[in-house]
Parts: C-alpha cells; structure tokens; sequence
C-alpha cells in the first residue's frame, strides 16, 4: 500500500509555487516539507526531477552556485519538495558562507513544517568539511535529516560500498542524523524508489 502510494505521488503533478530570496519571503506553512541541501554541484536538481520522473521541475545549473533562491514545489498537495541554495562551491573552507547560513540555515532551523533533510553527498568525494558543518548546524537545530550519496553511477561498486560505509559510520556520530543513508543515482534511477517511498511516509504521516 505505501508503495503505492509513494508510486502514484512521485508521478502526479509536481508544480513549482514559490522562490524566497530572503527569509522574510517564505510561503505560509501548510504541507509536509523535505528540503534538498548539498554543495553546490552535487546534484540536487537532477535528484529532485528524478524523483519526480520529469526533466524540468528543478532547473540544472550549468554554473554550480547559481541557485541563490529556497525554490518551493507542491508535490500533489501532498508534500512540498524545497530546493536550497547549494554550498561550498569554488572554497574548501571549514566554515559556511554567511549568506548562505542567514537564508538556508535560518529556513531550515525555524520551520515548523519541515520534516526532514536531505542531505546529499557526491558519492566520489564523500563527506567534506563543509557537509560536517551543515550536519553539525542540524544536529544543533535537532532538525532531522538523512544523507543521501548522489552520482552512484560514477563510482565502482567496491568505492561506492567504501564511501557508504564511511557516511553511515559518520551519521551514527550525529544526534539528529537517520540511521539509514540512500546511495542513489539520477542518471540509472537507483534508490529513487526508496526514496520516494520514505518521503511518501512523511506526506502520510501529515
């Protein structure tokens, strides 16, 4: 039954209805929200419009850091997908950008109907200085959140076990991280199917 429902919710309408450039402009809080976070790069959009089956819901940047808006899509009038501002694009720094902590963090922190994170992890590089910093911020905010490795496919599966088994060790370390990572690709459509049915869990649940 939740199966599919998960199937009949990522397939139906998904329609973009706000973009907030400042945290004074957000849409009022209705449904369900899962929020999509990651460095800049990392593949954000094409796992949202995978998820959603389609190429266009969340536009894919050819410039990585371009995205400066928190981007709201109704999925079905079920749940809200929330496409955040990408991070540590260009710096290796162990810090966040300012401005980047005064508009995502600040969302993320103070919304009530926010009911998870997605973090997402290029699954060649794994965890880096500036995912620990927005999983420490969540840890501190006690939001949930889930690290999701992207671009699987760009990996052989002995790296991608390797770098799965070091984000899950790391998660375990976080009092606001899931147990449970998703190792995922955009490009083969591996782990979108459990994703859609733990994200549909939260559209029911509301």
């Amino acid at each position: 039954m939740g199966d599919e429902f998960a199937r009949k919710l990522f397939a139906g309408p998904c329609e973009f209805i706000w973009g907030a450039s400042n945290i004074n402009n957000l849409p009022p809080q209705s449904l369900p929200e899962v929020a999509f976070v990651g460095r800049s790069n990392v593949g954000k959009s094409s796992l949202i419009n995978a998820l959603t089956g389609r190429k266009t819901v969340a536009r894919v940047s050819q410039t990585p850091g371009r995205t400066r808006e928190i981007n709201f899509f109704n999925l079905g009038g079920k749940l809200m997908l929330v496409d955040l501002p990408g991070y540590g694009y260009a710096k290796a720094s162990r810090s966040l950008a300012q401005e980047w902590q005064t508009l995502a963090f600040s969302y993320m922190s103070g919304r009530a109907t926010l009911s998870r994170v997605a973090v997402l992890i290029d699954a060649r590089r794994g965890i880096m200085s500036s995912d620990l910093a927005v999983m420490e911020l969540l840890d501190r905010a006690a939001v949930s959140y889930e690290l999701v490795l992207t671009k699987s496919d760009e990996q052989k599966p002995a790296g991608i076990a390797q770098v799965a088994a070091a984000v899950a060790a790391e998660a375990r370390k976080h009092t606001a991280a899931l147990a449970e990572t998703a190792v995922t690709s955009a490009l083969t459509g591996a782990g979108m199917e459990e994703l859609r049915s733990q994200l549909a869990a939260l559209a029911q649940k509301g």
